[in-house]
């Protein structure tokens, strides 16, 4: 499928006094490399939506190019970014570490940005998610709100830490719960997570924290159909049905990308493995399903102001 450079172009306001912060630094223009679309609602618009808000914070052009998924193509769109004066580009996912680890030293006067990878590099940063906790918190809705004392998670890679910190909100919560745990291998296998998702609801698991992004819509329309419950992933997914969906796990990507321009803009952007979780509202809770007890969401709020208080769990 051919794949187009996409670009927005900003008009200059000249407004006095309107208090509008422009890129008066070291922030030229912003790439953003997407490996499948964003138009996906979860990952990939999240990572669009970052690009906007750097856009508006920042007055500075942007551009953004989809389906880069291979070193030729990645190759290609560094070089037409860098054609017109990009100097932060980022990979919106870990598939880019190893290629801009390899290419940093080419391009030194672009800083290169992935995610959850491992990097190297003077020009070269990778975000990472604290996401154990969110996981935690997520697991204890599913053990609070269980009617069959068994809950699932469909998720993508067993390195996601989510999974962990799910199995054990969800015990601390409820001790008498069982959790079945399903890896799909992939972030988007629709075709691979739905006969998982059916063999979870045959053993009778009722509630699911679908931790995948490109799955997780039609997982969650499968869970609607079968009257069950789902816990959303990245995004705030109570659209799909706030009887379905009893919260969600949400990862701020655009809070993440501004944050991160503003950094660089001010020449304080760290290269190497940064960390972000509650504390940096980089992560919150998203809305509450109606079927959720109100003093029970009052409670689980408590926990959270505690966890970014003092960076401990409740079962620590």
């Amino acid at each position: 499928m051919y794949k187009k450079l996409c670009f927005v172009l900003i008009i200059f306001l000249l407004l006095f006094g309107c208090g509008q912060p422009t890129a008066s630094g070291n922030l030229k223009k912003v790439g953003l490399l997407v490996p499948e679309t964003i138009d996906d609602q979860v990952w990939g618009t999240n990572g669009y939506k970052g690009l906007l808000k750097i856009q508006t914070q920042f007055n500075v052009d942007v551009f953004y190019k989809e389906g880069i998924s291979n070193e030729v193509t990645i190759r290609d769109a560094i070089e037409e970014f860098q054609q017109q004066d990009v100097n932060l580009i980022f990979g919106h996912g870990n598939e880019y570490t190893s290629f801009f680890n390899h290419i940093a030293t080419d391009y030194p006067d672009i800083h290169f940005v992935v995610f959850n990878g491992d990097v190297e590099g003077d020009n070269v940063t990778s975000l990472n998610f604290e996401s154990h906790a969110m996981g935690f918190f997520g697991g204890m809705v599913a053990g609070e709100m269980t009617k069959s004392e068994k809950v699932g998670i469909l998720a993508a890679f067993e390195w996601q830490p989510e999974v962990d910190g799910f199995f054990e909100g969800a015990y601390y919560e409820n001790e008498a719960v069982h959790v079945d745990i399903k890896y799909v291998q992939d972030w988007n296998n629709a075709d691979a997570a739905l006969p998982m998702l059916e063999e979870m609801l045959a053993e009778g698991v009722d509630v699911v924290y679908v931790a995948g992004d490109g799955y997780n819509v039609s997982v969650i329309e499968r869970l609607k159909e079968a009257g069950l419950f789902a816990i959303g992933f990245v995004s705030d997914q109570s659209d799909l049905g706030k009887a379905t969906v009893l919260t969600s796990t949400v990862q701020h990507i655009d809070v993440l990308y501004e944050l991160v321009a503003e950094r660089f803009n001010n020449g304080e952007l760290e290269s190497g493995e940064l960390y972000f979780d509650f504390k940096d509202d980089a992560i919150t809770m998203g809305e509450y399903s109606p079927l959720v007890d109100e003093d029970y969401i009052k409670t689980l709020n408590k926990h959270i102001e505690q966890y970014k208080t003092t960076g401990k769990l409740p079962n620590q």
